[in-house]
């Protein structure tokens, strides 16, 4: 079960930020107008102006019904109490439109939200999670018949940016692979290797890339061997071989969890037995169905064909019947783009076994394309025609790699341009994004060599600086951190960071320059202000970066 309740309120984290507390009043202003109003669908946005403010709200239209007047009306009432609650910290407010209204924040007010951020140092943005879930991510699980292509690579880059997103938001994330060891396909592989250790041609239909004969090389006797003995030893060393690609891609797993070990335990017979006792099972035609459309399936399903052999569902059932009985409250699977049909009948097998259908998610994950000049690579582990992950890394690096394959939905098709990937320049995304932490660093550098510190978190709110508007913009874009960890946290979209990184790398930019920084008093500005809001802007760039296991450079 979850370690905290479902609340109605803003998590503590929201709270702890300025932004959160903005929002939190003008929930609570609008309350205190009409407190029988509906306020579900209650936002606080930023204008697509500065000159029409800094936060603009849809409240007053939400409280006119209740209010029994025009959306105007109660949008001049609500800032009146708004005025009367945050003091000083708004200069102003408008009506506009409708009836939106739009909040003009005082510079007293982005050096509160300077204070908090600093306050909070390296936790900013942590813990927005309500509630709290423990939660078991299953991702990449590609067979294990080959090595790890690029499409595997989008899918590692993704889980594991995602459940290091779920994890500081605060959720208690456990990662898995699932190993796909057993099968008609894992003994074509073994098949394979026994003819290449032989010197023949593996099967039309087996596995023929160089890594197959390198296998056979690596087994002792692999020419005298069964193929299910071959499949064993070539799928342990292919694991090994993954293990060391994922972990080069700064991709790491709680457990590798074998299927076979589902055969060999008895756990897929007990998970047959258990949906037979609950009448989901039936016979027909000689084979075990499974009663999926009482679920919502578009068919029911074979479970254990007429020669007794189980199929690939069985063996899924079985998992997630294990699944179940860990214990989490949420399990994630990240799946291939080839099994969007078999959403359904998962989905279907889960609430038989008596898990809630709202505790498993289904993410599935589209294709990359790999483009050199214009030229799509294609894959095919069977025919050893594909781009290996290690060859992914050895031609970008790790930071350019996962930047790349993050900074699309998963659900889109990726193509992933090389040669722009490859750029050291500002058209380089990830490159821009290093760039401006590096120059960041070297900025508090050469600060601390001519004896300059940043202002520390709890006299910041004493500066008497009016805040550039560049300045400004750089601190509500901080400011958007935790609301960027809740939305990439809650709808599983870490692309979203890549993108949020690159915009407060812009607004840095900006800021840095229209004002100094080192001898920012020579233009009548705080340049202990100025350091403190560098040195966040570095935090949260850093933060953003280490989220999708992209390193963030000192210097470059």
């Amino acid at each position: 079960m979850s370690r905290r309740s479902p609340t109605t309120e803003p998590p503590q984290a929201a709270l702890a930020d300025p932004l959160g507390r903005l929002r939190a009043s003008v929930r609570q202003a609008a309350l205190e107008l009409a407190g029988d109003a509906t306020l579900s669908d209650l936002r606080l946005e930023r204008p697509p102006r500065p000159d029409l403010g800094d936060y603009s709200t849809n409240a007053a239209m939400l409280l006119a019904p209740a209010l029994g007047g025009p959306p105007r009306d109660a949008a001049e009432r609500l800032g009146e109490v708004l005025a009367r609650e945050l003091g000083e910290e708004l200069e102003r407010t408008e009506v506009a439109g409708p009836g939106f209204l739009n909040l003009f924040m005082s510079s007293g007010w982005y050096r509160a939200g300077l204070v908090a951020m600093g306050a909070a140092a390296d936790r900013f943005g942590a813990g927005v999670a309500e509630p709290a879930e423990r939660m078991l991510v299953e991702f990449v699980s590609a067979n294990p018949t080959g090595p790890i292509t690029v499409a595997s690579g989008r899918h590692a880059a993704y889980g594991d940016s995602l459940c290091r997103i779920l994890a500081f938001a605060g959720h208690d994330v456990e990662r898995e692979y699932y190993v796909n060891d057993h099968g008609s396909q894992v003994l074509l592989f073994g098949e394979s290797i026994g003819a290449r250790a032989r010197e023949e041609e593996p099967h039309e239909d087996g596995y023929r890339g160089p890594y197959v004969a390198q296998l056979a090389d690596r087994i002792e006797d692999a020419g005298k061997r069964d193929a299910e003995e071959l499949a064993i030893a070539g799928v342990e060393l292919m694991v090994v071989d993954v293990r060391s690609t994922l972990e080069r891609f700064r991709v790491s797993f709680d457990r590798f969890y074998s299927e076979r070990s589902l055969y060999d335990g008895g756990g897929l017979e007990r998970a047959v037995d258990r949906l037979a006792e609950h009448d989901r099972l039936y016979e027909s035609d000689g084979a075990r169905w499974l009663r999926t459309t009482a679920f919502g399936d578009d068919k029911d399903r074979v479970v254990t064909r007429s020669s007794g052999e189980p199929t690939y569902l069985a063996s899924d059932i079985a998992y997630h019947a294990d699944k179940l009985a860990r214990g989490y409250d949420r399990a994630i699977d990240v799946l291939g783009a080839d099994h969007h049909g078999y959403v359904g009948r998962l989905r279907a097998a889960w609430e038989a076994l008596g898990g809630d259908p709202g505790r498993l998610e289904l993410q599935i994950m589209q294709l990359v394309n790999l483009l050199e000049g214009g030229e799509r690579a294609q894959v095919s582990k069977r025919k050893g025609e594909f781009v290996t992950l290690d060859e992914l890394i050895d031609d970008l690096g790790v930071d350019a790699a996962r930047y790349f394959l993050l900074q699309r939905n998963h659900d889109t098709t990726l193509d992933l341009d090389l040669a722009l990937a490859r750029e050291q320049s500002q058209e380089n995304p990830v490159y821009y994004v290093q760039y401006a932490h590096a120059r960041i660093a070297s900025i508090l550098r050469k600060a601390a060599e001519e004896g300059a510190t940043a202002t520390p978190a709890d006299e910041l709110s004493q500066s008497e600086e009016d805040l550039h508007p560049s300045a400004r913009a750089l601190v509500k874009r901080l400011l958007d951190f935790p609301s960027e960890v809740e939305a990439a946290a809650s709808r599983r979209a870490p692309h979203r960071l890549t993108t949020y990184a690159h915009e407060v790398a812009q607004g840095f930019s900006a800021f840095y320059r229209d004002c100094r920084v080192i001898g920012a008093a020579e233009e009548g500005g705080d340049e202990g202000l100025r350091l403190a809001l560098t040195q966040q802007a570095g935090r949260v760039i850093a933060r953003s970066l280490d989220l999708l296991g992209v390193s963030a450079p000192e210097r470059m």
